[in-house]
């Protein structure tokens, strides 16, 4: 079979590039053919899949051991796709409005497709550490452009693009959120609310992630941001063996497996499990 043409493969939408930054000056970025450039020369190439590596030898990847792996990827998508979170899902595309979406840690772009599909004259740039999961989010909705990235460092976005950011189980840099984001812009998070995943946890003996620190998150935006709406979810789902294990393999269990007897544990689960969601969402806006 013939390799299928350049201009048939994905590529950032234009109003995405023109909202990123190049991540080695600054600079605004260009589109041209599969590369991405800015006026100084610096280049980071459109990969097969749509999505950009915008990392470069001067920024740190992030903490060993900590972006997702191609196999949590593949049991988050999966997971995901059964509809288990789709009531978080929806609240964030309820709560959702804006012409350009950032999603602060887009992992497949499972929340941002969702956003999107409430949002139909919007964009969304996804910004995620872990390759393997961009590969799947730029193709998770016609309208987002995705980039590799540490969210720990300043994002290769320009100052005050934002619309909205949406920062779901990820990493929460609170100084970039109020950087990118247009003053009345709004930041939604969402996290794992009390009981979350419990029966698991005490099951097979998971680490704990603890609730939402809310009071931390409040702290961090204090002074930029007015929190609008803070809403808890909670449900009990029944999850079939294979669900119970995509649901530890797709978070940070999953670089745990080898420790005291996790992965035999596991693979022991042959029956459903009635097990608790559970989600905080808190909707802030950025003060003019």
């Amino acid at each position: 079979m013939p390799p299928t043409p350049s201009a048939a493969l994905p590529a950032p939408p234009d109003e995405v590039v023109a909202a990123l930054r190049c991540s080695v000056c600054g600079d605004a970025l260009v589109r041209d053919h599969r590369v991405l450039r800015c006026e100084r020369g610096h280049t980071f190439d459109l990969a097969r899949q749509g999505y950009v590596n915008l990392l470069h030898a001067k920024v740190p990847k992030g903490t060993k051991g900590t972006a997702d792996t191609a196999e949590m990827v593949a049991a988050r998508e999966e997971f995901l796709h059964v509809g288990f979170y789709a009531p978080l899902a929806d609240a964030l595309a309820e709560r959702a409005s804006g012409r350009l979406v950032i999603d602060a840690g887009a992992g497949t772009g499972y929340y941002l497709a969702r956003v999107l599909d409430a949002l139909p004259h919007a964009d969304g740039v996804a910004l995620d550490v872990s390759a393997p999961a961009l590969k799947r989010a730029a193709r998770a909705h016609p309208r987002i452009g995705a980039a590799v990235w540490n969210l720990w460092q300043p994002w290769p976005v320009r100052t005050a693009v934002a619309d909205l950011v949406i920062n779901v189980f990820a990493p929460r840099n609170a100084a970039e959120f109020r950087r990118v984001l247009v003053p009345g812009g709004r930041l939604l998070v969402a996290g794992p609310g009390r009981g979350h995943l419990a029966e698991l946890i005490e099951e097979l003996g998971l680490l704990d992630v603890g609730a939402d620190k809310s009071e931390r998150l409040d702290s961090a935006l204090d002074g930029t941001f007015t929190l609008v709406e803070r809403a808890a979810l909670s449900d009990t789902v029944s999850l079939p063996a294979e669900d119970v294990r995509r649901a530890v393999l797709m978070g940070p269990n999953a670089h745990h497996l080898h420790r005291d007897g996790l992965g035999e544990r596991l693979a022991a689960v042959t029956k459903p499990m009635r097990v608790t969601t559970s989600f905080v969402v808190s909707v802030f806006e950025k003060r003019g």
